[in-house]
């Protein structure tokens, strides 16, 4: 076991970045990074996955575990979920711009969202002037990071001066360096073909950046002291600039070396070396050379191994060179400055004595980065943040009463015009407008509230049904969804599902409504508009339907548009069981999706009112199917997430769980305890409600009492706080439900001992 420095509680970690053989230097340091985890601390497993540019072009080596392809959304989370299951204790990326999919690398949150043990993140850059996308998603690390490594002080600076970053959060640990001798140059030249010459090298995959033309410039001067000088420019240029323009910026850098006639003084060594091939190159040097052009260069592996091996070094000043040069450990010049380059190259060469001292100088800074040093502090860095993972909530709960119904979130989100989507946080976020899903929702709500006084409920009555009212168009004999804030349509016409949702709402408005004016509209808008249903394809469309038209015939016995619905779509329902069924999977997809209880739901209603009791067979047995898989192995309900979305004949993933399942399972299962009698679903009724209060995966209440606000949804690292139209409504829509049993009395079993 890790022993050292407190260390005996780590075995196991997920290292994610990129990993030779892909050519690249944080390819590079990943596996470096690896190995010396691995050397220091070989009880630890570490399980790599490596970010793939280019799927199936890399022979990856054994040690690692999987690869993530850089633009597919779905990699990073199948990742994620292998990540998690893999017993991994934390998660060690390493963080570069242009390695992750999407804007500025945004994926890897989408990795980071779906998982839940502590993070730490290496920042290989740190912008100080990021752009819109690029600060998003630092920002986004920083909220999930435990730790944040920066490379240099400068690093630490930025990130709390630029994104307000936590002092406590960062560690600065030195980029690592391999632990070689201080070596003659002298005795490594002849390997090379360079005896009898001084050489100056500059190593790292070609690009503009990397400020070759001050070199170039600057030899003539020091070539004329020094006719046996050699400048080895080694390394490949950059693939991305291969990719748009070939070999022209090294064909340019060579076209200036015969323009100054230094080319017989320039070497290009044209290659991604290998890494002890590398260290021979520097150490065979006698002077390492960066004339960067970046200031704002907060990390230079090649600078780093440089003073590893104890080069003497002439640098540019950037973040990186002056924090490991200074105090006379190197030579810094300004950028550009072909003068000072040519000067300080010559004074090394011409002083034996200086050149030597400066080099065990920069020797004895190397001996603190080596490898081994930096992989005992990150893994120190890891245990703390392992250690303090907050524990998760005792098995054993205690028993909560059903909360009683609160209109006042869903007024704080509503206005004239209707109730707006979506919150940041518990404030609306008027940028997303409305949608009708979410006021036909509304309008079910009022009618649902027992002790909503009446002025209340006709104010929100009248308003909810406006806008159900304004969005039909009868052009298009469909309603009308998304709406923003200015009042006006985004579309023609809504999707399937949300005119289902629309026609479900206006039959139970009609049998529900407490004032006659509005069960009186209802019925007429029903009338006018339900006979779309007959046109819809969605089977939750097609069930959201079902259940107006079942509130309608409750409503007005005999009605014969409600009758026809109900006699239409159960037929489809059983034929897609029947073709999607295995013994293993008794559902009407092959996939599992959202509102997943409303189907069997519907064919209950349906079977009620038809009297048809096949159907409500049909429709119990679902239930417990869908029940079951809803179903955690401690027994709590564990909602469908969106994750599980469109996998076909798939167990469930656990999270993103959204309040619309279990509301949707509420219902479903009191639906399945009225039809039956059958105590077993107000258990399970309670079981998917105790959900709301905490009787959770995370043991995380959703359910905000003070203010009858509900956070969006269960991640793999806890809330998502925000408070959005549908969360809110489904919470209070399910105390309406569990508040209206005859037991109302009796406690939710499961729930968790506290909501705060």
């Amino acid at each position: 076991m890790v022993e050292t420095m407190g260390l005996d509680t780590i075995r196991h970690l997920a290292l994610i970045g990129n990993f030779l053989p892909r050519q690249c230097g944080l390819a590079t340091f990943t596996t470096d990074v690896y190995k010396a985890v691995r050397d220091r601390f070989p009880e630890v497993q570490v399980d790599v996955w490596a970010m793939d540019d280019h799927p199936g072009r890399y022979a990856y080596p054994p040690e690692v575990t999987g690869s993530i392809a850089q633009n597919d959304l779905s990699a990073y989370f199948t990742a994620a979920r292998a990540i998690e299951a893999s017993g991994a204790q934390a998660i060690w990326l390493q963080h570069e711009y242009g390695i992750y999919g999407g804007p500025a690398g945004e994926h890897i949150l989408a990795l980071l969202d779906r998982t839940t043990l502590p993070l730490i993140v290496t920042l290989h850059t740190v912008l100080e002037k990021p752009s819109a996308d690029e600060r998003r998603v630092l920002e986004g690390l920083l909220q999930r990071a435990a730790k944040i490594v920066v490379m240099a002080e400068r690093g630490r600076d930025i990130l709390q001066r630029v994104y307000g970053a936590n002092p406590r959060q960062i560690a600065m640990i030195p980029h690592g360096v391999p632990d070689r001798p201080l070596v003659d140059p002298e005795t490594i030249k002849a390997r090379f073909g360079w005896s009898g010459r001084q050489v100056v090298l500059t190593f790292g995959l070609l690009a503009p950046n990397k400020g070759i033309e001050t070199m170039i410039a600057a030899l003539p001067v020091a070539v004329e002291r020094h006719p046996d000088l050699l400048y080895v420019v080694l390394g490949a240029t950059h693939p991305n600039l291969v990719a748009h323009e070939g070999e022209r910026y090294r064909d340019s850098l060579k076209a200036l070396a015969a323009a100054k006639g230094v080319e017989r003084n320039v070497l290009f060594v044209d290659g991604f070396v290998e890494h002890e091939e590398l260290l021979d190159y520097l150490q065979a040097a006698d002077i390492y050379a960066t004339p960067y052009n970046n200031p704002a260069q907060i990390t230079s592996g090649t600078l780093s191994y440089a003073i590893g091996v104890g080069k003497p070094v002439v640098s540019t000043p950037y973040v990186h060179a002056t924090e490991i040069l200074a105090d006379g450990h190197g030579v810094l010049v300004d950028f550009g400055d072909v003068a000072a380059f040519s000067r300080e190259i010559d004074r090394l060469l011409s002083n034996d004595r200086d050149r030597s001292k400066l080099s065990e100088r920069a020797y004895a800074r190397g001996r603190t980065m080596i490898w081994p040093r930096l992989a005992e502090a990150a893994m120190a860095e890891t245990g703390a943040a392992i250690a303090a993972r907050p524990r998760r909530i005792a098995a054993h709960v205690a028993v909560m009463k059903p909360l009683v119904p609160d209109f006042a979130a869903v007024e704080r989100m509503s206005d004239a015009t209707g109730m707006l989507q979506h919150s940041i946080y518990s404030v609306p976020d008027r940028r997303h407008g409305y949608c009708i899903d979410d006021n036909a929702r509304a309008l079910m709500l009022v009618s649902a509230m027992a002790d909503l006084d009446d002025e209340r409920r006709d104010k929100w009555m009248t308003i909810y049904a406006s806008f159900i009212q304004y969005a039909w168009n009868p052009d298009r004999r469909r309603f009308r969804n998304f709406m923003n804030f200015d009042r006006t349509w985004c579309e023609d016409e809504g999707s399937e599902d949300s005119n289902g949702r629309t026609i479900w709402a206006l039959g139970v408005t009609a049998r529900d409504a407490r004032a006659g004016k509005h069960r009186d509209w209802a019925g007429a808008m029903f009338d006018t508009t339900a006979s779309i249903a007959l046109e819809l394809g969605s089977i939750r469309a097609q069930a959201f339907a079902m259940l107006g038209a079942a509130a309608m015939l409750e409503a007005k016995p005999g009605h014969e548009l409600s009758r026809t619905i109900l006699q239409r779509f159960p037929a489809m329902h059983l034929d897609l069981l029947a073709e999607a069924r295995r013994p293993e999977w008794q559902w009407f997809e092959i996939v599992l999706a959202y509102d997943n209880a409303r189907l069997p739901e519907a064919l209950i209603r349906a079977g009620r009112a038809l009297d048809r009791d096949d159907l409500v067979q049909c429709g119990l047995q679902t239930l417990d199917w869908i029940c079951a898989q809803q179903t955690s192995p401690e027994g709590r309900f564990r909602a469908v997430g969106t994750e599980s979305f469109g996998r076909p004949y798939a167990a469930p993933l656990q999270f993103d769980q959204q309040p619309l399942e279990a509301q949707a399972t509420v219902d479903a299962c009191l639906t399945a305890h009225r039809a039956t009698g059958d105590a077993r679903w107000l258990e399970e009724a309670q079981r998917a409600y105790g959900w709301f209060l905490g009787a959770n995966d995370l043991d995380l209440p959703l359910a905000s009492p003070a203010d009858g606000g509900c956070f969006d949804g269960l991640m793999p690292t806890g809330l998502n706080r925000n408070q959005g139209a549908e969360s809110i409504l489904a919470l209070q829509l399910a105390n309406c439900a569990i508040s209206g049993l005859a037991r109302q009395s009796l406690p939710v079993a499961g729930a968790s001992r506290s909501v705060a």
